[in-house]
Parts: structure tokens; C-alpha cells; sequence
């Protein structure tokens, strides 16, 4: 199934996609119900969905999906030739850093180049969403605690990045993480989500383009590494790092500026898409 959260009212609504179409499921709950509540849950998203009527997805605004995950996880130069183009060794270990939800925002919405930075720059991600938790999963079960995949920029800046060996603040702006709009549960696509084309945008100029197969760290190896030390929850997320063809790396560099588009896409999942404006 394609779920999303759609704004209505004051709040948001649970919908299951279908083509070019949305059915409220809000009677069921939130995502994050769906996901905490497993497999009888999804049933009850199923049932409802057969029974509601179907309005144009254009018609509705995303919401993010998970308005405050109680952990998004960042994985950091996943991606060999990432690495070295950010002037990095292959990891034997994976870069972890956190995304806080002041940073969040849902598709559609625009993305917040501060007044502190020029270097603004996009980083397409998959992301797991983790369905049932746990604690030192091994590898071999790390797949049954996925409930599925969606899409994150992590748009990054890139000065503030580098002012210190941690990376929290160039990607912790407010304003800065496009996630979303939909989550597709893990029955639709590849064990892993391996094997997706990845891909990124700007102002519909392929900027990034890439596989998942190439990741260093397969969504099971993650899993199995970040439940070492600590206890995955349902409905944690997890941006599993991001291909070559950032703006960093580009001479001149090819920062984001306002007026611009910004659009990833995950083959099998869609496309996220956000305008680029300044901070007021």
C-alpha cells in the first residue's frame, strides 16, 4: 500500500493512494496508529479503504508523514562515491547524526534557505520507516522490522556542517527536511528497497543519480548496526545517506537559491517535491 497524511481542517488525515486518487482513512487513526498497531491494523486501513470514496490527489496537501518520529536517525556517506567527492574514505563503520522535527517540513512546502548561509544543498535519501521495534536485531531478521520507505532531502548547510566534527547543525536548520509525502510498506518493493533508482532535481536539471543497490550499508545491515546500541521504535525513521553530484562537490558549486525547485525521486515510491525560499 502508498499511505500519506493530507492536511484537513486544523489537523491531518490518513489516506491510502490509488493512482492519481486519495481515500480518507482517518477512522483508523494516524500513520503512526497504522504503524504501531502492525498487521491487524493495516487490515483495518484495507477495509476502510474499499468502503470510502476516492478524491483527486491533487486536490489534498501533504502533511508530513510522521510529524514527530520519536527518532530520525541520519546515515552519513553511504554512498562510495559520496565519500570521495566530500574528500572521504569508504567507511568500515557508518557516519550517524540526528534530524530533529524543527527541521521538518511536509512536499509542497518550501524550504528555508537561512539568513546565516548561502551554501544550501540538496541530498536525496531513502528512508526506512521502522514497523515493529526491537533491540540487537540481527541482520538476517532486520527486514521483518521494516513497515516501509519514504523519501527525505537532506538538505544541508554546508558551512555549518563543517564548523565542528559534528554535523548536527548544518543539518538541523529549521525549515530544512523535505519528508514524504507517501510511505510505501515494504511488501511493494524490493527486499531492502534495494535495487531503486535514485535521483535528484533542481529546476528539473538531474543533479544526483544513482541506486540503492550501491549504498554501503544495505537497510539491513543499518538496522542491525543502530539496534546495537540502541532500542528501535515503531515509526522511527532512518535517511539512509544520500549518492554522488551534491552541490558541494560541483565547481562553481551549485548551491539553492529562492525561485528554485527541488524534486527527489525514489523509483517505485515518487517524487518529492519543494520550492527553495529565503528565511524572513
Amino acid at each position: 500500500m502508498k499511505l500519506m497524511m493530507f492536511k484537513k481542517g486544523t489537523g491531518a488525515a490518513l489516506g491510502v493512494v490509488d493512482g492519481s486518487g486519495v481515500i480518507d482513512v482517518s477512522s483508523v487513526g494516524t500513520l503512526q496508529d497504522v504503524i504501531a498497531g502492525g498487521a491487524s491494523a493495516l487490515a483495518a486501513v484495507k477495509t476502510a479503504a474499499a468502503k470510502g470514496a476516492k478524491q483527486p490527489l491533487a486536490s489534498v496537501k501533504p502533511a508530513l508523514p510522521i510529524a514527530r518520529p520519536g527518532k530520525f536517525l541520519c546515515i552519513g556517506l553511504n554512498y562510495a562515491l559520496h565519500a570521495a567527492e566530500g574528500g572521504h574514505a569508504t567507511p568500515t563503520y557508518p557516519a550517524l547524526f540526528p534530524r530533529f522535527p524543527s527541521s521538518l517540513v511536509a512536499a509542497g512546502e518550501p524550504v528555508l534557505r537561512p539568513k546565516e548561509s548561502i551554501q544550501l544543498d540538496y541530498e536525496c535519501e531513502l528512508t526506512i520507516v521502522v514497523g515493529k521495534g526491537g533491540r540487537h536485531i540481527p541482520e538476517s531478521k532486520a527486514l521483518e522490522h521494516v513497515f516501509g520507505y519514504t523519501m527525505f532531502n537532506d538538505v544541508s548547510v554546508r558551512d555549518f556542517q563543517r564548523k565542528g566534527a559534528q554535523w548536527t547543525p548544518g543539518k538541523n536548520f529549521d525549515g530544512t527536511g523535505p519528508l514524504g509525502p507517501v510511505v510505501v510498506t515494504a511488501d511493494e518493493l524490493p527486499p531492502g528497497a534495494t535495487g531503486l533508482r535514485i535521483s535528484t532535481r533542481v529546476n528539473g536539471e538531474t543533479m544526483q543519480d544513482s541506486n540503492t543497490s550501491d549504498m554501503i550499508f544495505s537497510t539491513a545491515k543499518i538496522i542491525a548496526i543502530l539496534s546495537e546500541f540502541m532500542t528501535l521504535e515503531p515509526g522511527d525513521l532512518i535517511a539512509t545517506g544520500t549518492p554522488s553530484g551534491v552541490a558541494h562537490a560541483r565547481k562553481p558549486p551549485a548551491w539553492m537559491k529562492a525561485g528554485d525547485k527541488v524534486e527527489v525521486e525514489v523509483e517505485g515510491i515518487g517524487i518529492l517535491a519543494n520550492p527553495i525560499v529565503d528565511a524572513a
